[in-house]
């Protein structure tokens, strides 16, 4: 590997950090529709697509423990995956444990990346002989996977009933868009509509605004008080990185986020919850259990997307994870953002690709580790203070306005607004993003079933 390539990805993968350690202070940034647009510009821009995914892996390694502490200390979910955490941080909270499990999160993070770099090479070894029999079937992953997402959801016949409406939605969109001359016959619009599902709680809570009804409910009287713990100007005991967590603690974090990465197939938030609550039932004590699972969802967080991404790219070449549908979905685009090949897979050798990510998230985690147990309470006090959330949001709204309209004009802005009220009303109802995307991404095979 070139010299100068390796020291671009070392700077790309630091400056992520740096970028998604404010970012990740604000509470309600969802990973999908904060990462993607970053990462599209970037590649747009012609930046090379290595250094690209090195910025792209230290960035949700960053996300991935920076999204926690919103919920640790203030209890606002700062992303999707913290959203689990909520109810256990409130349980710390009342036994003021709250700068212990920072640490422990911590902690419980870098499990997770550390598990899943190594569980990935050993996966990607045994699906390699099934790679081609994998890419020829993938439609039939994407339904299964919606299929079952749809069954283990809590609502469940409606998410079923959902898949083929979407279906009919995504296809219809891209059949208008190549019927009227927005773009050539044959391109699929996806990009777009990535941030079309991952926005549409936001545009149609935005939207809901315009009712009167629906804004009258909101109005409120009194100013909303947070309590934010005081911050600890005592030093506190050093302890060992292997001593802040107790053997159920690491037994918990290092076995299910082995286990998740068989299942990277399925929906990170899903995987939290179904690990995150089987772990805990071993502890009978609230706060150990609420300790437990939070450990343990922490490295969740991280080893869902890692084996996500890592899997679909350097074993498959093909997007068959949520990580990967969703926030990864630029790095499986055609050219002209690839100059060489149709993937970054055929674009790099294998042994390039896992250095980006190992660069990527082992710098990531070693630097948010130290953020994170040493300036996570004033840091936070900081962002909840200084950073209006309301312009980060209309930052992001902005960036998804922009890229819809590189994908297919003026008629592709409004193509996405459609798709995030219909989204945004299934969100709203409980079909998650998981379901959506796959929905999403087996359209045309679900079209070509029923005709």
């Amino acid at each position: 590997m070139d010299t100068m390539l390796l020291v671009q990805m070392v700077i790309a993968s630091f400056s992520a950090f740096l970028l998604y350690s404010l970012i990740g202070f604000i509470p309600g940034t969802d990973e999908t529709s904060v990462l993607m647009p970053v990462t599209l510009a970037l590649i747009l821009a012609e930046i090379e697509p290595l250094v690209v995914l090195t910025f792209f892996v230290s960035a949700f390694v960053t996300l991935g423990l920076m999204n926690i502490m919103p919920a640790l200390i203030a209890n606002l979910p700062g992303g999707v995956l913290s959203t689990p955490m909520l109810e256990s941080a409130l349980i710390i909270k009342k036994h003021g444990r709250t700068s212990q499990i920072i640490k422990k999160a911590a902690v419980g993070s870098a499990i997770g990346v550390v598990v899943s770099l190594i569980s990935c090479l050993i996966i990607a070894k045994l699906i390699a002989p099934f790679t081609d029999t994998i890419s020829q079937h993938a439609n039939w992953v994407f339904i299964g996977g919606a299929i079952f997402l749809s069954l283990i959801s809590q609502t469940k016949l409606l998410s079923l009933i959902s898949i083929v409406p979407l279906a009919l939605l995504f296809q219809g969109l891209r059949s208008l868009y190549w019927y009227s001359g927005a773009v050539p016959e044959g391109k699929n619009i996806t990009t777009s509509f990535f941030l079309g599902i991952t926005v549409a709680p936001l545009i149609l809570s935005l939207l809901s605004l315009l009712n009167k009804k629906e804004k009258q409910a909101l109005v409120v009287d009194d100013v909303t008080v947070m309590n934010l713990p005081p911050l600890e100007k005592q030093k506190q005991k050093k302890e060992a990185f292997y001593q802040r967590l107790t053997k159920n603690e690491w037994i918990g974090a290092t076995f299910a986020s082995f286990i998740s990465n068989f299942l990277f197939v399925l929906s990170p938030v899903g995987l939290i919850v179904l690990f995150g609550e089987m772990v805990g039932k071993k502890e009978k004590d609230e706060l150990k259990r609420a300790e437990l699972k939070i450990t343990t969802m922490s490295a969740l967080a991280q080893s869902t997307y890692i084996s996500g991404l890592m899997i679909s790219i350097i074993a498959l070449g093909l997007p068959i994870a949520p990580s990967a549908i969703g926030p990864g979905a630029a790095f499986f685009e055609a050219p002209p953002v690839f100059k060489i090949g149709h993937t970054i897979t055929d674009q790099y050798p294998k042994n390039w690709l896992m250095a980006a990510f190992v660069i990527g998230s082992l710098l990531a985690i070693t630097l948010v580790y130290f953020l994170a147990t040493k300036f996570a309470e004033p840091l936070t006090y900081f962002v909840l203070k200084k950073i209006p959330h309301e312009a980060m949001l209309a930052l992001f709204i902005a960036l998804v306005c922009l890229l819809a309209y590189i994908d297919a004009g003026l008629i592709n802005v409004f193509g996405v607004l459609l798709m995030s009220l219909v989204c945004g009303t299934l969100n709203r109802l409980g079909v998650g993003y998981g379901i959506q995307f796959m929905s999403l991404y087996a359209a045309p095979f679900i079209i070509t079933l029923l005709t």
